[in-house]
């Protein structure tokens, strides 16, 4: 068996075919781009998610055209969020805006297939079971392509103008172009999770206690994702003897109707145990990483997903003009370290609850602060086209 590959040089080849990459893959093609999108996996499927998208997140996939893929495939609409303080609740109502009716938070089935669809329609190759092995240099050390392998372990050199990691946190083309680190943060939560039906939709509801937090995420199909995080030192005490009866036990402490549903559901639950926070250089000579490659952090803030299509969206929009991917980096870098600090100060459970609500406050404005930026930025590129 062999690579069917159409060409052997490409505009671009994308190594991981899920949010990040599928979205890069489909804007690069939408601009005229030779584009190869592939993925280790022979077919992708669920993955761990907080399945939460902040505003920035909908306004992309309203103006990309994906988002009544995601509506019309059984994902409600969220109006409201809901912040529990202990015994305190805010409310905090979410206005429709564009062609979305609020927020969503779509399985990811169906978001990373919605957007892999869209990459084809634009014109991406797509190859599945096919796995990065290393780059190719120049003699300059820029990166001039990559080697592949098909899940028959038959290698094949491709060559591109750029290469793109979207092969997440513990990224291989990070680690074969030597992505430097420029910041860490090594507070983590550890967390179960199931799909629990039967939940009424009252929009995000995240709870907050003393060493403690916890949500339930309306997702597709009329399922919550309902979660409960602790320490890592706490997490075997806590979670190890019946995680079901501890996420029930936990949620009862803000939501007695959600923990009954719980109790009722008894879904398969699963489990994160938690990694630190980085953030990597995320451009180079012939190269650039999107998503969890270049910038992870702790899913406590349920802002991963967003912040890689608004990597797609600025990684696309450098590639097509002046300063290229140096573009690219900065514009990742004007929120990136202050959300990584907040996020991992959030992680580490040791607040106040009056603390977190102020932390909570300052991470409103940061996402504030990225809408306003986007909204800049996609105001310019209608006005350019």
């Amino acid at each position: 068996m062999t690579h069917t590959f159409s060409h052997t040089h490409y505009d671009a080849v994308i190594v991981g075919a899920r949010c990040a990459g599928a979205a890069t893959a489909m804007l690069l093609a939408r601009q005229g781009a030779r584009v190869l999108l592939v993925d280790r996996d022979p077919a992708p499927g669920d993955t761990i998610s907080t399945h939460a998208l902040m505003r920035p997140a909908i306004t992309l996939l309203d103006a990309w055209g994906v988002l009544p893929a995601i509506a019309e495939g059984g994902t409600p609409a969220v109006q409201q969020t809901r912040f529990v303080y202990g015994d305190q609740a805010v409310e905090v109502p979410i206005a429709p805006a564009g062609r979305a009716e609020g927020l969503y938070a779509p399985r990811r089935t169906l978001l990373d297939k919605a957007l892999r669809d869209a990459a084809l329609t634009a014109g991406a190759e797509f190859q599945l079971g096919t796995a990065f092995e290393d780059v190719i240099r120049d003699g300059s050390g820029r990166v001039t392509g990559a080697v592949l392998r098909s899940r028959w372990g038959v290698p094949a050199e491709v060559s591109s103008d750029i290469l793109i990691g979207a092969d997440g946190r513990l990224s291989a083309l990070a680690k074969a172009v030597g992505a430097q680190v420029t910041a860490q943060a090594g507070t983590a939560c550890a967390t179960i999770y199931g799909y629990v039906p039967g939940v009424p939709n009252e929009g995000y509801r995240w709870y907050f206690a003393p060493g403690i937090a916890g949500g339930a995420i309306p997702t597709t199909g009329g399922d919550h994702c309902v979660f409960l995080s602790c320490r890592q030192s706490d997490a075997a005490a806590r979670f190890g003897a019946d995680p079901l009866q501890a996420l029930a036990d936990g949620i009862a402490g803000w939501e007695v109707d959600v923990a009954r549903a719980v109790r009722r559901a008894a879904p398969r639950l699963r489990r994160y145990g938690g990694a630190p926070g980085h953030i990597r250089n995320c451009a180079g000579q012939g190269w650039a990483l999107v998503g969890d490659a270049g910038y992870f952090k702790d899913p406590v803030t349920a802002h991963g997903i967003t912040d890689a299509l608004l990597d797609a969206h600025r990684l696309a929009a450098a590639i097509a003009g002046p300063g290229k991917t140096a573009a690219y980096q900065a514009a990742r870098d004007a929120h990136a370290p202050a959300m990584l600090s907040l996020t991992h100060r959030i992680a580490a459970l040791d607040w106040s609850l009056d603390q977190v609500r102020a932390m909570h406050l300052d991470l409103a404005r940061l996402i504030k602060a990225e809408g306003a930026a986007l909204a800049i930025e996609l105001d310019a590129h209608r006005r350019a086209a």
